[in-house]
């Protein structure tokens, strides 16, 4: 099967409150898939639908060819999960919360042993194997439930925010752990709020806001349809000589300009204007959607 998940119309509400407005969107084998958008955008709600927490209002919501709410064991056993909050067990150490995670599976004894052990080497905690849980370091508590996740061998792996409030090393050893799954084969379904995350990781992405998706694609299509490829931050005041042709964005006390053709962009500039010239990412795109403005939980 080549889809793992199939969202046709899909609908929540709450009460009188739509949250979830009628979204299309397919995950296929062997792809990272990134669902991104602002806090209360409802991606959480799309999450907690696909893993059979919440129940579909309206539409239909498949995984592996089955719909979420037929989803028996053998289904979810399918399913590895890597949740955004750090919830492992402080009374047990590194190897007992993987062998207790094994069993919560009915996994055979020697299976739960092998699959410790090759777990703990590809996440890199072999030295870790009797450590207790307080002792860990956030990116080694990360990387301990992403292993987790893994004590199944799921085919789906969903990654909520995997890697929020890690150094650089501890999230570049993770992006790495990821990339490695996804050569295995396995599905990844992201969120994440780092851009550059969902721009090293992600072949397909969907920007949500609102219940409602504003764009689907892979990073370089996002970026090339919305910002170009090229970004210009312009202090102001601005006295290019033709600068309303050029796409722009007012962000106060300077102008950003998506081009792309930089040369010909620099030479409709005067020369005493002092701007800033980096390639556009895919948080240039994210922000041109979703707006500037700050989002509460």
């Amino acid at each position: 099967m080549s889809d793992i998940i199939v969202a046709r119309g899909l609908i929540k509400r709450f009460d009188d409150l739509e949250v979830v407005k009628g979204i299309d969107f397919t995950v296929k084998k062997a792809q990272c898939f990134g669902l991104l958008g602002p806090n209360g955008a409802g991606k959480s709600t799309t999450m907690r639908m696909i893993m059979g927490l919440s129940d579909v209002t309206e539409g239909t919501l498949e995984v592996f060819g089955t719909p979420v709410q037929k989803m028996g064991r053998e289904i979810k056993e399918r399913i590895g999960l890597v949740p955004q909050e750090t919830n492992l067990d402080p009374d047990i150490n590194v190897a007992e919360n993987l062998n207790a995670f094994g069993r919560y599976f009915a996994l055979p004894s020697a299976t739960i042993a092998r699959q410790t052990s090759k777990l703990l080497e590809f996440m890199q905690l072999n030295d870790k194997k009797f450590a207790p849980i307080q002792a860990l370091s956030g990116g080694m508590k990360r990387r301990l439930i992403v292993a987790r996740a893994l004590m199944a061998d799921p085919e789906l792996v969903i990654l909520d925010e995997p890697t929020t409030g890690l150094d650089p090393q501890a999230r570049v050893l993770i992006w790495k752990q990821l990339s490695d799954l996804k050569k295995q084969g396995r599905t990844l379904l992201l969120t994440t709020h780092y851009m550059d995350e969902a721009q090293r990781l992600c072949d397909q992405i969907i920007v949500i806001d609102g219940g409602e998706i504003l764009d689907q694609g892979t990073p370089n299509e996002l970026i090339d349809r919305h910002v170009k490829g090229h970004v210009f931050e312009v202090q102001k005041p601005v006295l290019a000589k033709s600068a309303e042709r050029w796409d722009q964005e007012d962000i106060g006390d300077s102008v950003l300009y998506f081009v792309r053709a930089p040369n010909e962009f620099i030479a409709d500039l005067p020369d005493d204007a002092v701007y800033v010239h980096r390639p556009a990412n895919l948080e240039d795109v994210f922000l041109r959607l979703t707006g500037r403005f700050l989002r509460e939980k």
